[in-house]
């Protein structure tokens, strides 16, 4: 167990929407550290979604966040020998971490040929509540239905 939480890192706002949530999506989507390819990927999928909706990008990426961000999940807990999947509410910053990571895993295995196109068609199917990863969503929040008997063994 650690004796004191590790300090926040505070970033810096992105240079197009000066939005810090930009600035943490693009974090999880970059690979090897490659941060202006993952900041180009973003903006053009951006403008990509504001060209098939007709509607701000960034406004129609916070809704599909919104979308696909979990209120409750299931962790596990042995329980005398036992295992239990005990539905447990979601903590505000963990949701929007999920909800990130959900979008971006499940834009890149879509079949659209550019991480961009791949990445508008999820971020315009979330915002009709559609998609992988409102899938995703709704079948954690299922599970945490299906297990709710369970929410007795509260996590301590």
């Amino acid at each position: 167990m650690r004796k004191s939480k590790p300090k926040k890192r505070i970033l810096t706002p992105d240079p197009k929407f000066n939005d810090i949530l930009v600035t943490r999506f693009v974090n999880n989507m970059m690979w090897s550290g490659k941060k202006n390819t993952s900041f180009g990927i973003f903006y053009d999928a951006l403008d990509k979604v504001e060209a098939k909706t007709q509607e701000r990008g960034l406004d129609v990426w916070k809704k599909a966040l919104n979308n696909v961000m979990p209120s409750v999940e299931v962790k596990a807990r042995r329980v005398g020998g036992a295992t239990f999947q005990i539905p447990i509410e979601v903590p505000a910053e963990r949701k929007v971490v999920v909800g990130m990571k959900w979008m971006i895993s499940y834009s890149r295995k879509r079949s659209e040929k550019s991480m961009s196109d791949k990445l508008a068609a999820e971020i315009i199917a979330a915002s009709k509540n559609e998609g992988a990863s409102v899938k995703k969503r709704e079948d954690t929040h299922k599970m945490a239905d299906a297990n709710k008997a369970f929410s007795h063994f509260k996590l301590s």
